[in-house]
């Protein structure tokens, strides 16, 4: 008898345990803004990502948040944020990839890999030319959520509220370009503005989650949770909306895990995201 009160004080004691540091986490300024971080981030992850899979260009999305980096080893060494160098290169890079691709009919693979390499071969050097201490890039390339400051939330904020403000506007043209081009073109859509603009948003949505996964994971927000919402979705915008809740939740699974574990938020949250598709190959019919 004495045993079984012994197990049931423990596990009194472990769950009043966990109630303390679920407390003391509600308090923490940084956590809070992680909450915040991921319930915003969830918006371009829902609105952006569902373009981005259906047209099926992660591929682009990949090349533009590699080549952000150069934007953020430029910002240390000059000495202006990281989140405004990482949106400009962002920025020219999807304008790069945009305009070269029609004009000049290049291949896509070829000008992803090009801005892919050179954007992270552009961060490195100046990131090794910058003098005294530079801080730890490791959060920038696979996330840490929790590092999230009260400004970055608000940069996300105004970055959500530019996306909402544009896909509002061109919700129509970009559904078009996205389903059917060549259709779109012959309707008197200019494909051209339409996809370039898109490929801005994508570079908008990559500078959000950077902190979220990181530049190396952020890829899988474009793709994991859009395909899960595919399965349950009857609509273009309730896909949207299954996307962003999926992103959420992931995000808010692995940060919390990687509070009581002790491992990195951003890997934890992709590879939550891959069971959770893995499990929805099997368990959810199309």
């Amino acid at each position: 008898m004495s045993g079984g009160s012994d197990r049931s004080w423990c596990s009194a004691q472990g769950f009043g345990d966990s109630l303390i540091m679920l407390s003391e986490l509600f308090n923490n300024q940084f956590f809070i803004n992680s909450l915040y971080a991921a319930f915003l981030s969830s918006i371009a992850i829902g609105i952006v990502g569902t373009f981005v899979y259906l047209r099926r260009i992660t591929f682009i999305s990949g090349g533009i948040a590699h080549s952000s980096y150069g934007g953020i080893g430029m910002s240390y060494y000059y000495g202006f944020h990281p989140m405004i160098g990482a949106l400009g290169f962002a920025l020219l890079t999807a304008i790069f990839i945009s305009s070269l691709r029609r004009k000049k009919r290049k291949n896509e693979d070829m000008l992803i890999s090009i801005a892919w390499a050179l954007g992270m071969s552009i961060g490195v050097l100046f990131i090794n030319f910058t003098p005294g201490y530079v801080p730890n890039l490791m959060g920038y390339l696979f996330g840490n959520i929790i590092t999230v400051p009260t400004s970055e939330i608000y940069f996300i904020l105004g970055a959500d509220v530019v996306i909402i403000i544009l896909v509002s506007m061109f919700y129509k043209q970009f559904k078009a370009v996205t389903f059917d081009e060549e259709f779109a073109a012959s309707m008197g859509i200019k494909t051209g503005l339409i996809d370039m603009l898109l490929l801005c948003l994508i570079a908008l949505s990559t500078i959000i989650l950077i902190k979220i996964v990181g530049i190396v994971l952020l890829i899988a927000l474009f793709s994991i949770p859009q395909a899960i919402s595919l399965k349950l979705s009857k609509s273009f915008s309730s896909m949207m909306f299954f996307s962003a809740l999926f992103g959420l939740a992931f995000i808010l699974i692995g940060l919390f895990s990687s509070y009581y574990l002790n491992l990195a938020s951003g890997s934890l949250t992709i590879l939550i995201a891959s069971l959770c598709y893995l499990a929805s190959e099997y368990f959810i019919k199309e």
